[in-house]
């Protein structure tokens, strides 16, 4: 499957999706992320790589939300979001995966995706005896939307299993059909190639390459290079926390910076 050589949305690098600014992160004293600022343009695929204890998590995290920056400034779509929860990052348009998703096991496939529906006024009690008719509609909207992106991520098949009968991947998958239901700008996908078989993993790809191509901003960590090569037009390379090369698949992999960072295992 070919990279695409073209997002479906011109990047505009003064305007980015995501711009994270000289961000810094200690934990008692110890620098994890020193220093990183990344651009996520609109329609941009990014991929973020470097060696293990790199700080790539680190910095992921403080994007998505999890973590707050020691010093520097996160900014979404124009809004600055340094101290907002991830709750309040997917207000602005961003939503994440996890290298290990965990849905809730017992509900079934098609009510993990129903979780990731965003205002729904079902969700507040006054509602279902003011409103009764409204709150049915948007159910059975959201019901519908859910079951499109089941369609979506090839997962129709098991909308009435429990998740818990789901392989590694295709949580994967279901986990992006949750964070689909609130129409997220862009997305941060955490090693999605991790503990996936060659079939699901060509899946996956083929779908964030269909969301990359419906203008859907990508930001990917993989240490799958392959993958990396085959998805991003751009790839950022850090080590120790710092950024160390930045630049299309071919450039970073062979940077001498990069090829030292990682035989020498920079950890």
């Amino acid at each position: 499957m070919p990279r695409p050589d073209q997002p479906s949305l011109e990047a505009s690098p003064a305007d980015p999706v995501i711009d994270a600014r000289d961000l810094v992160k200690r934990f008692q004293g110890v620098s994890a992320v020193d220093g990183m600022s990344l651009r996520l343009g609109a329609g941009e695929m990014v991929g973020l790589i470097g060696p293990n204890g790199a700080g790539k998590t680190t910095l992921f995290n403080l994007v998505a939300g999890s973590l707050r920056p020691t010093s520097g400034e996160i900014w979404i779509s124009g809004c600055e979001v340094s101290q907002e929860s991830p709750e309040r990052r997917i207000g602005h348009g961003v939503g994440r995966t996890f290298q290990i998703p965990r849905p809730f096991p017992e509900m079934t496939v098609l009510e993990n995706v129903l979780t990731g529906a965003q205002g729904q006024h079902g969700e507040g009690l006054l509602a279902n005896f003011i409103r009764p008719g409204r709150v049915r509609r948007e159910q059975a909207a959201a019901i519908g939307k859910a079951r499109a992106l089941l369609d979506f991520v090839t997962l129709s098949a098991l909308e009435h299993q429990p998740a818990r009968i789901l392989s590694g991947g295709q949580r994967k998958l279901l986990e992006l059909a949750r964070i689909l239901m609130a129409e997220p700008k862009a997305i941060l996908l955490d090693e999605p190639a991790a503990g996936v078989n060659p079939a699901l993993l060509e899946t996956i790809m083929e779908r964030v390459v269909e969301l990359n191509r419906q203008g859907r901003s990508i930001l990917l960590i993989e240490h799958n290079m392959d993958m990396v090569s085959r998805l991003c037009t751009r790839v950022v390379a850090m080590a120790l926390g710092k950024p160390l090369a930045e630049g299309s698949p071919a450039q970073v992999a062979g940077n001498p910076a990069v090829i030292e960072a990682y035989l020498g295992g920079a950890a």
